[in-house]
């Protein structure tokens, strides 16, 4: 048995080669793979309903049963074909593992879709026989194809990152290296069995080996719907933001009405803390915060029919407000390390102290604008600055929210006065408070700065926000 690793997964897809490279590991003395152990619809072969002395109905009730025999039964390296569609409760352990090896089976996904299409038109899923080969040609259709590659593609980046950030390597193969001897018995080595092949297994036939083009009834179709498919990731917006955790201390309820406020920091906290506590007739100390991960949990456990919500700004405004309270105050709430680097390495024009004489207009703007390129270059990654959660992107505070509970309901601070008072009614309160708004920024407001330049340098800031919410320039509420 390989002393590198107890068992191994084949991480595949439909139409990748999986069944060939089963056969070829099979043929490797100390290397057995036992199908796809973990179909939902059989248990390593079709129509099998046993596995390692496993029943069907014992693994789907638990599916840890499986692998243990899996991983024990001697004499062999064993492992198992693993699709998409297969049991999930089986991925996550298997790739936290560092004792199980890691094979992961690609193909040209335009061969995969189109081999697919064909398999299903002429139920035909292995050759053996040559003169058994049903030929078809099926129909490209460019929406279905773009579902399939997203969908191959979420799932393969899935699988990546839970490698990287558990530091293990897995051993890629593509489809057109599975008739490469070298290629195999370099796998049977990296499993750490010393024996290869001396030939390849020659039993399952490539089923569809002609061009792409060939396979299709509207080939001039498919060349141009592949031809706006962008390959190369022009459109795609880089984020080089850290990720966010959800900041669960921060969710705020209410005392007796199920709702919880998710915020977004950047300026409207202490509005929606103090209507939530406005609807309950309490003050803000009365409210529900500052709670671990257990006890949200347990309150969303114990409410049911809660809500949970939260507030999106403009970024101009939010990070505006950040500039305001973070940056160029020196009071409370003010990062003054921060603003002390800023001023001094990144030559911000704002002086050591603001009076009422010493800091104009103009002077606000330059410094504004300066603060927006600094944002840009702070959540590209391109600062020793912390990206901080009050000009961070509101994208990223939401991608680390549904980490532990997405929002039911994500509003905009320019509709609170209509939707929170609506919001409370669907929860029963007849008679809700209205909200108040957000206090102006000193010493200038937005509104007293704003041109079409600090929205460029807003929306080079926050691409992606402008871009996921659909934010259009800037107005005054």
């Amino acid at each position: 048995m390989s002393a590198k690793f107890d068992y191994f997964i084949v991480l595949a897809a439909m139409r990748t080669g999986s069944n060939l490279l089963e056969a070829n590991l099979n043929a490797i003395e100390g290397i057995t793979c036992h199908g796809e152990a973990f179909n939902p619809h059989f248990i390593g072969r079709l129509k099998s309903e046993e596995l390692l002395g496993v029943s069907l109905e014992e693994r789907d009730n638990d599916p840890s049963r499986l692998i243990a025999a899996i991983r024990s039964t001697p004499g062999d390296l064993n492992g198992f074909r693993y699709f998409q569609d297969h049991d999930p409760r089986v991925l996550e352990p298997a790739l936290r593992d560092p004792r199980c090896a890691k094979i992961i089976l690609t193909r040209n996904p335009l061969d995969s879709y189109l081999s697919l299409k064909i398999a299903r038109k002429t139920k035909q899923w292995q050759l053996k026989n040559i003169k058994r080969r049903l030929d078809a040609q099926v129909e490209f259709e460019p929406e279905e194809f773009d579902q399939y590659l997203d969908h191959l593609q979420d799932y393969q980046q899935s699988v990546l990152t839970q490698l990287q950030t558990t530091g293990q390597t897995a051993f890629f193969i593509g489809y057109d290296d599975l008739n490469q001897l070298k290629i195999l018995n370099g796998l049977a080595d990296w499993l750490g069995v010393t024996s290869g092949l001396t030939e390849l297994d020659d039993t399952l036939k490539p089923q569809n080996p002609s061009p792409p083009l060939s396979k299709v009834i509207n080939p001039d179709a498919m060349e141009h719907a592949l031809s706006k498919m962008d390959r190369f990731a022009l459109y795609r917006t880089p984020n080089l933001e850290p990720r966010r955790g959800p900041a669960v201390s921060q969710y705020v309820a209410a005392p007796e009405t199920s709702l919880m406020y998710l915020p977004v920091r950047g300026g409207l906290e202490s509005v929606i803390s103090q209507w939530l506590a406005d609807l309950d007739g309490t003050d803000i100390d009365g409210l529900i915060t500052d709670r671990n991960r257990k006890q949200v949990y347990s309150w969303l456990q114990t409410h049911p029919g809660h809500r949970k919500f939260t507030v999106l700004r403009h970024p101009l405004d939010r990070a505006h407000t950040a500039f305001c309270t973070r940056i160029l105050n020196k009071g409370p709430g003010s990062y003054q390390v921060i603003r002390n680097t800023l001023r001094n390495r990144f030559k911000l024009p704002i002086p050591g102290q603001i009076r009422d004489n010493n800091y104009s207009k103009d002077q606000h703007y330059e410094a504004f604008s300066a603060f927006l390129t600094f944002v840009r270059h702070n959540l590209d990654g391109q600062t020793p600055i912390r990206v901080d959660g009050t000009w961070c992107s509101q994208s990223q505070v939401l991608e680390g929210m549904s980490g532990f509970a997405m929002p039911d309901l994500i509003l905009r601070e320019e509709e609170l006065g209509t939707a929170l008072p609506e919001l409370a009614r669907k929860m029963g309160r007849a008679n809700p408070p209205d909200p108040g708004v957000c206090a102006q920024d000193t010493p200038f407001t937005l509104a007293q700065i704003y041109d079409a330049q600090l929205e460029t340098l807003a929306a080079e800031a926050y691409q992606r926000d402008y871009m996921q919410f659909g934010f259009g320039d800037w107005r005054p509420l």
